[in-house]
């Protein structure tokens, strides 16, 4: 039967570093969770936590109606997966898979069974008799991930497993862990400190700083409604100005702009923020004829920068640099040159408005 996990005002200190701060969170059965922060904001701990390597100072943490508050790591029947692999270097494949099912005394004929299980659908079958050392890194990766889901646990946590991979591996692997989530239907939690690893992967992200929960949601509602800030920076990137409000417009520099949220702050000094591939190239990526006029600014390009499918443009806006997105195929019909002269547009509804700006809180 399938259950909720339930942590309920969770705090753990260390002397006086408070490493998690009353963190309440109930993940449902078969849901993937990403825990999403910089280093130092408690993830891990909180984590550890859930795993019993660690307990909690105070709250609760409970799976359906066992309380776990003081429960041993090995009786919650959670599997983990690390970023080291932890795997045994004088074990073959075929063994370290097995070594949790032996620990819990199945018979052999049923262990046999689960580990070729194991290996077929981890891609593994033929590097069976090899060790640890004869592997790459995304093949002990999914060693490692093998073992831990071999025991059928009720709950699968990874510490950050691709970090110390290289970029396409991550990327090839996050597909993997993700089509086992979905074809298991196992409730998986996972750390990263990888916003695109989270945003690719999670059915909900928890954004994480200073050991609190910043704000929990779908990675749509993380990336384009972000509560804060430091969200706002941390998941993507945005541009960030500061700006006064007057006569129900934002005004910055020479420019007023109509602004959607405008009402959500109540201070006069309002700080916006707009993702990069939310700013229009007037007759380029808009007609303006489309455009609140108050919205169109004029600028010069200072600097193109090819990234694959994105074409970055770097301006300068009243002394601050910004950035502006295009897609590639957009940028090839209408290319950009350093020094051109731009007319960029700001949707009214692109804008996050904030009290404050991250750079005062970190």
């Amino acid at each position: 039967m399938s259950k909720n996990l339930v942590l309920k005002n969770i705090s753990k200190s260390f002397g006086s570093l408070v490493a998690v701060d009353n963190v309440s969170l109930t993940v449902d059965p078969g849901e993937f969770i990403c825990f999403l922060g910089p280093s130092g904001c408690g993830k891990t701990t909180l984590l550890r936590i859930i795993t019993g390597f660690e307990f909690q100072t105070s709250g609760d943490i409970s799976y359906g109606e066992k309380n776990l508050n003081n429960v041993i790591p090995q009786k919650r029947d959670f599997g983990i997966v690390f970023q080291s692999y932890a795997l045994f270097p004088n074990m073959t494949v075929q063994q370290n898979i097995a070594f949790g099912l032996k620990m819990r005394r199945m018979p052999q004929k049923l262990i046999d069974k689960r580990v070729d299980e194991m290996l077929e659908l981890m891609g593994l079958t033929e590097w069976n008799k090899h060790y640890p050392s004869q592997l790459s890194g995304g093949q002990q990766q999914r060693v490692a991930l093998a073992r831990a889901i071999a025991i059928k646990p009720n709950v699968l946590l990874l510490d950050e497993p691709l970090s110390a991979l290289d970029a396409k591996i991550r990327v090839r692997l996050r597909a993997v862990i993700k089509r086992l989530q979905q074809d298991l239907g196992i409730t998986m939690i996972y750390v990263t400190h990888d916003q695109e690893e989270a945003l690719s992967m999670a059915d909900r992200i928890v954004v994480m700083r200073d050991g609190q929960l910043r704000q929990v949601g779908t990675p749509w509602e993380i990336y384009k409604k972000p509560k804060t800030s430091f969200i706002a920076e941390f998941v993507g990137t945005s541009n960030f100005f500061e700006g006064r409000k007057k006569d129900n417009k934002i005004i910055y520099g020479h420019y007023s702009f109509e602004v959607s949220e405008i009402d959500m702050v109540d201070s006069e000094k309002i700080y916006l923020a707009i993702r990069p591939e939310d700013i229009e190239i007037v007759g380029t990526t808009i007609a303006s004829n489309d455009c609140v006029a108050a919205n169109i600014v004029n600028v010069r390009a200072e600097l193109i920068t090819f990234l694959g499918s994105v074409v970055t443009v770097t301006v300068n806006l009243e002394g601050r640099e910004m950035v502006i997105d295009i897609a590639q195929k957009e940028f090839a019909k209408k290319p950009i040159n350093e020094n051109d002269a731009l007319h960029l547009y700001f949707p009214p509804d692109a804008f996050h408005v904030y009290s404050e700006i991250f750079k005062k809180l970190i």
